[in-house]
């Protein structure tokens, strides 16, 4: 199949709920999602610990959804739990660049691009999707520290004065720059993946990126960055009212006075309270009461019922992320169109270029093996011709003497 046909305009954003709903990106970012979630609910546990709360304690009051702040602690503890949050936050870049690789890989026209596939191109470029914010910030703070050194030198007394007055010019400006770089570090947060996954750039070539984008198209991209999060809202409102119809259907036919009548309610009620506590919205409209008490076997179903009823959350979830990263893909591809007059669909990327490298190399070894095979059939030739013209040698000979 060929690339798919682009507008290369705000047109194409529209495309990403529609993109967005594929099990193979939602089932990235599902992963991403439960492994990170797992790290954070472990750490956070280990901190309200140290933080000196009991861990019976902490889990009737935070359940699945602990969190340190409110709560207080020592150094250590926030240590602990700001690293719980962060590899969450890991878990989640380096997915979006994966389903960015895979949105990217199916604009091209390659709808068998698997999800492992992605994950091996992640693989050898995780440092750019996860270090390229680090070195922004790095950025920023190299002139912070730069000006406080020259604000040091400026309470000299007598030279201090000029010291900062005469270039005073060019300590605005590198702060003008300081400025405009901390905006590029929140603009690195919506695209970097993008950057990462289609234009296969490093970390110092996603940086520039960055600064390059927000340089040169900055309306555009807030504009697209407007509409994106529109369309997660809608796509969101959608597929969530699916899931809450599913779930009302699946309660009133199960819960059925003739069939598991309150058992079903019970469970299902005590599972959505540990899942969605103090739910208000309108989609717990359907959730039934909370039992007062439950039975040994109840508890157990409850219990499976509560991971089902997270797994369904952590899915709506990923379909909203998914429709994210879709529309930042998207936007990258129209970014270079715009700006460099390229269209990335029609570049060839790395795995294409090893493809053919790799037909390159066996066509050369079936080439050499049959050059090989040839010259061995030549030389038997040669052998043969020599044998003949032996034997015919010996009957002369043969035939002189009779």
């Amino acid at each position: 199949m060929g690339p798919m046909n682009l507008y290369f305009d705000v047109r194409d954003i529209f495309r990403a709920p529609r993109l967005a709903l594929s099990g193979k990106k939602i089932w990235i970012m599902f992963i991403a999602n439960i492994i990170g979630f797992v790290i954070y609910w472990i750490l956070t546990m280990i901190s309200l610990i140290v933080a000196g709360l009991p861990l019976g304690e902490a889990i009737s009051r935070y359940g699945l959804y602990p969190c340190l702040v409110g709560y207080g602690g020592n150094v250590f503890a926030y240590i602990i739990w700001i690293v719980g949050l962060l590899a969450w936050l890991v878990a989640l870049l380096l997915a979006c660049t994966a389903v960015a690789r895979v949105t990217y890989k199916q604009l091209k026209g390659d709808e068998f691009y698997s999800s492992g596939d992605a994950w091996k191109y992640v693989k050898k470029h995780w440092h750019a999707a996860v270090f390229t914010h680090l070195s922004i910030v790095i950025i920023a703070l190299f002139f912070v520290v730069l000006a406080v050194i020259f604000a040091l030198i400026g309470k000299i007394p007598y030279f201090g004065e000029l010291f900062v007055g005469i270039p005073y010019l060019l300590w605005f400006c590198g702060s003008l720059f300081v400025v405009y770089t901390v905006i590029v570090l929140i603009v690195s947060i919506f695209f970097t993946h993008a950057i990462v996954a289609t234009l296969e750039e490093d970390t110092m070539g996603a940086v520039f990126q960055n600064y390059s984008i927000t340089w040169s198209q900055p309306w555009r991209m807030v504009l697209y960055l407007i509409l994106t999060y529109s369309l997660i809202g809608a796509g969101v409102l959608v597929f969530g009212y699916f899931m809450v119809m599913s779930y009302s259907l699946f309660t009133q036919l199960f819960g059925h006075d003739l069939l598991m009548g309150m058992k079903l309610s019970n469970m299902v009620g005590w599972a959505s309270q540990i899942v969605l506590p103090n739910c208000s919205s309108i989609a717990c409209t359907s959730i039934p009461d909370v039992p007062t008490s439950l039975g040994p076997m109840e508890y157990v179903g409850g219990f499976f019922i509560a991971i089902s009823l997270f797994f369904i959350n952590v899915v709506v979830l990923s379909y909203a992320l998914s429709i994210q990263v879709v529309a930042e893909t998207t936007a990258i591809i129209i970014f270079k169109k715009k700006s460099d007059d390229e269209n990335l669909l029609e570049r060839k990327d790395e795995e294409e270029l090893e493809t053919e490298e790799e037909k390159e190399t066996e066509w050369g070894t079936g080439s050499s093996e049959e050059t090989s095979d040839e010259t061995e059939m030549a030389q038997e030739a040669v052998e043969d011709t020599d044998k003949e013209v032996t034997e015919t040698d010996t009957d002369s000979s043969e035939e002189k003497d009779t």
